[in-house]
């Protein structure tokens, strides 16, 4: 399996393209490049059997979100709040992903 390089980003809106989430949004919370996997607050959550520990010292079953495959979300752009397909423009001498929609950046400056 060769590593790719992904579109989105950890703290970027996404919708979900397939699967039993289709349809819904959330914001990443972590973005895995080695494996092509992304973790969406709120969405593909599995159910986690837990022994008793200091953390959880009632144990029982809790819910998380699992990871899924990166193919599977798209970026919803922050200006037009459309699902969008992602380019790459040099502004200001540095690479930025922009919106294929509305050529509005994606990434900005913090």
């Amino acid at each position: 399996m060769s590593q790719s390089k992904l579109k989105v980003k950890k703290g970027d809106t996404v919708v979900v393209l397939s699967g039993k989430d289709k349809g819904k949004q959330g914001k990443i919370l972590k973005a895995m490049p080695a494996k092509c996997k992304v973790v969406v607050e709120g969405l593909n959550k599995v159910k986690r059997h837990t022994k008793p520990s200091q953390k959880y010292p009632q144990g029982g079953i809790i819910p998380k979100e699992a990871p899924m495959h990166a193919s599977k979300v798209m970026v919803v752009c922050p200006a037009c709040s459309k699902p969008t397909r992602v380019a790459k423009k040099e502004i200001d001498g540095k690479m930025v992903r922009v919106c294929k929609k509305c050529g509005e950046q994606l990434d900005r400056a913090k």
